[in-house]
């Protein structure tokens, strides 16, 4: 079990306290954080309140929807992802291994139809290297990147949207009309605006990137649409174009199996305004491991 030491009058606190930290903070629970860790949840408990203790500050408030840091445990937390991560490097320069954790953040699509067979292969050649993927909306891995919370950002986005960090392209990714099999649009070549006028969508969450851009293109021509079902994943979208009459915009990866099958029909509609990037981001201070390096290379 770890502890905390007393070394001529100054406390010198296990890593494993902080970890525990970082973990709860990332996981907003006590409970979520303990069964990443394999602790028991008493066990957590205890090791935030020694590292209260400690600091003589309160790190963590409850609230409706769970626990959220105070000040002083956002500051903390900073401190604290920059020291595991200056241990993390530490020990990799030391034992050169390609241990330790690998945090990444995407968001759906990219994490069921793009990474699968890069993580795999990341996972053959590190064995020792534990990966967690984080999916999440576009501007919370953003910010999660830029605060240290995760170690790289695999997102579509049309241009960076935080300057602060450093971006590179890896490919622009095609966007894809599609309906079900025999749906009118698809006898049309090619299909305009007003084509559209009226037409039932299967949306994404109101915050994805592509349906911002969809929906700005439909406003600012007024084409009337409406909204049949507003659903938080590419396979429940695809699921509902198949059995409906309504069309949806995914990404290209997330639907070419299904066009290939016959199962959905491309819909011949492009437009200038709503395209994507696949892109990588980090912090332009972050330190890349070999493993790191290893994923950025497996990316390009």
């Amino acid at each position: 079990m770890s502890h905390i030491n007393n070394i001529d009058g100054v406390t010198a606190m296990d890593l494993t306290y902080f970890h525990t930290f970082r973990t709860v903070a990332r996981r907003q629970s006590f409970t979520r954080a303990a069964e990443e860790l394999g602790y028991a949840q008493s066990s957590v408990t205890t090791q935030i309140q020694k590292l209260e203790k400690s600091y003589g500050v309160q790190l963590f408030e409850r609230h409706s929807k769970g626990l959220r840091l105070t000040t002083a445990g956002e500051e903390l937390l900073r401190i604290t992802v920059q020291m595991l991560d200056l241990y993390q490097q530490s020990k990799e320069k030391l034992t050169k291994q390609g241990g330790g954790t690998l945090h990444i953040g995407t968001i759906d699509s990219l994490a069921a139809y793009y990474l699968p067979p890069i993580i795999q292969q990341l996972r053959e050649r590190y064995e020792e290297l534990t990966i967690q993927l984080l999916p999440g909306m576009e501007n919370e891995i953003v910010s999660k990147v830029k605060e240290g919370e995760l170690d790289i950002g695999i997102i579509l986005e049309r241009e960076p949207s935080d300057p602060a960090l450093h971006w590179t392209a890896i490919r622009e990714e095609r966007l894809i009309a599609v309906a079900a099999k025999g749906h009118p649009l698809a006898g049309l070549e090619p299909i305009m605006l007003r084509d559209l006028d009226g037409m039932e969508w299967i949306m994404a969450e109101d915050t994805c990137n592509y349906r911002m851009m969809l929906e700005k293109v439909l406003n600012k021509n007024n084409i009337a649409y409406q909204v049949g079902l507003e659903l938080g994943n590419p396979e429940a979208i695809k699921r509902y174009v198949m059995s409906g009459t309504g069309i949806a915009l995914l990404p290209q990866m997330a639907v070419e199996e299904e066009i290939r099958r016959g199962d959905l029909e491309a819909l011949p509609f492009s437009h200038g305004d709503i395209s994507l990037q696949l892109q990588w981001f980090v912090h332009p201070n972050k330190w890349i491991s070999h493993a790191l390096q290893a994923f950025i290379d497996s990316l390009r």
